[in-house]
């Protein structure tokens, strides 16, 4: 009987002291400042895969496909009025269509820096203050009107025939 009483003080004695260590730990979280993300507090936005034709010559030319990562400040990102996907989207159409001289037929000349760069100026001088850090890529590709064919037509026929 005497062990029964001294188990159930002793467990007693166990929670109480966690309960009580636990509420300590949350106040001081609470009183400390929060830990900044990766660069500093930055948020990262994702976008889809972006489907961009590339008009050459008066017609489409092949398709320019991207998935891109932004970093943005959280703070400037809640004050936007519009969904952010869709400002970067737009202002990724415009900045394409405005550069002819970025040809993503061509991979050699493909300055992806200067792409990268581009692409975040732009957003920044249509919002018109420093919202996007960084732009990376996580997928980009270019199809041909050619490779698109091709693709349908390995589809329609089958790989048995």
């Amino acid at each position: 009987m005497l062990k029964f009483v001294l188990v159930a003080i002793w467990i007693s004695g166990a929670t109480l002291g966690s309960v009580f260590y636990s509420f300590q730990l949350a106040q001081a979280r609470k009183n400390a400042e929060p830990l900044p993300a990766f660069f500093g507090g930055l948020d990262y936005v994702r976008s889809g895969v972006i489907s961009v034709p590339v008009v050459k010559d008066g017609g489409v030319g092949g398709y320019f496909l991207t998935r891109l990562v932004y970093t943005v400040e959280p703070e400037k990102m809640k004050a936007l009025t519009l969904p952010a996907d869709v400002l970067m989207v737009d202002q990724l159409h415009a900045y394409l269509y405005a550069n002819p001289q970025v040809d993503f037929s061509d991979k050699e000349t493909l300055d992806l820096d200067a792409f990268r760069n581009g692409v975040r100026d732009s957003i920044n001088a249509r919002v018109g203050e420093k919202l996007v850090h960084d732009v990376m890529i996580e997928q980009i590709d270019y199809l041909s009107k050619s490779d698109i064919r091709d693709n349908a037509i390995r589809r329609r026929i089958g790989p048995g025939e």
